[in-house]
């Protein structure tokens, strides 16, 4: 019997994105697999709801399309444990879930991609598709696990120092090959229920950013593969939906994204392993303020980032 998969869009302020984002799969007709979709709205504001519960009359979802109105924003994993846990619960539950970002659509048929791999893969929990920018260029979704090296060779960004410890680079090339990698973007990510199931789903202490890092270490911990599976394709508007994006641009960065990463490392590494690394990015970054003055280049930390890191993360760490 061909396996089901529940695809989960949870959308905050981009209920147009979100729609094209559902219009993107239903648009196909995913091989043999029975797909159904879940949208959730994480009390947006600006009546996204309303939007979206029009958008669901007008274009005759029906009982293709479950709309989730929430109340209180719960942030991305907690949104997508609200209906994680109904998934599992429910008579018939789906054998996967599908994770797609509000601002990412299908560009083939990604879905019965991935989960053709997973039939063929028991021993992976979760697989990854490959993403391009809206421009069609490609970004990197297969990744390391994120290190204190890692953290101090990032901030430095000083080439021959990255070319020496290539190897614990975090992001994979956005040409990377199919295969096992240590974790996989969340913007277009298939996942076993019972594996999810058996781990709790996301931890409820993210409310946005490292949720989906966090979730694929436990998932590696416990014995299980995750795989990058770039011929599964998402074209992904990165950054729309948070305002959080990669690339040159030098904006201060949230406090939850602060609080995001140090749980992630006191929840894989430890305390110990937490200040270390929050002192080897310290430290990388203030290396790089004279290297970048010499070349003449913009600081890599984001903006305020030392204030910011202290308080939100350094004496958090230590004096909680």
């Amino acid at each position: 019997m061909p396996s089901s998969v529940a695809v989960i869009v949870v959308n905050y302020g981009t209920a147009d994105l979100a729609i094209a984002a559902v219009d993107s799969v239903l648009a196909r007709d995913h091989g043999a697999h029975p797909v159904q979709v879940h949208l959730l709205d994480n009390a947006s504001p600006g009546g996204d709801g309303a939007v979206l519960a029009e958008a669901h009359a007008a274009r005759g979802w029906g009982a293709r399309v479950t709309l989730w109105l929430e109340k209180e924003n719960h942030g991305f994993g907690r949104g997508n444990n609200v209906v994680l846990r109904a998934l599992w619960d429910s008579p018939a539950p789906p054998d996967y879930v599908f994770l797609l970002n509000p601002d990412a659509q299908l560009e083939n048929d990604a879905i019965a991609i991935l989960a053709d791999r997973l039939d063929a893969e028991p021993q992976a929990a979760a697989a990854g598709a490959g993403i391009a920018l809206p421009s069609g260029v490609p970004v990197s979704a297969a990744f390391r696990f994120p290190s204190a090296r890692s953290e101090f060779v990032e901030a430095v960004n000083f080439g021959p120092l990255t070319r020496l410890f290539q190897d614990s680079k975090v992001a994979l090339p956005a040409d990377h090959s199919d295969g096992p990698v240590d974790w996989v973007s969340g913007a277009a990510v298939m996942m076993r229920l019972p594996v999810l199931r058996s781990l709790d789903g996301f931890d409820p202490d993210f409310f946005l950013y490292y949720e989906e890092v966090e979730l694929m270490f436990r998932m590696r911990k416990s014995g299980h593969e995750v795989l990058y599976v770039p011929a599964a394709r998402v074209r992904h508007a990165e950054g729309m939906a948070t305002d959080v994006r990669s690339g040159p641009v030098r904006k201060a960065k949230p406090a939850y994204w602060y609080d995001s990463w140090r749980f992630y490392y006191l929840k894989t590494r430890g305390r110990s392993g937490a200040v270390a690394a929050g002192l080897a990015w310290m430290a990388g970054a203030g290396l790089n303020a004279p290297l970048a003055a010499l070349r003449g280049h913009r600081l890599c930390a984001p903006k305020g980032f030392f204030r910011d890191f202290i308080r939100l993360v350094i004496r958090p760490l230590l004096f909680a």
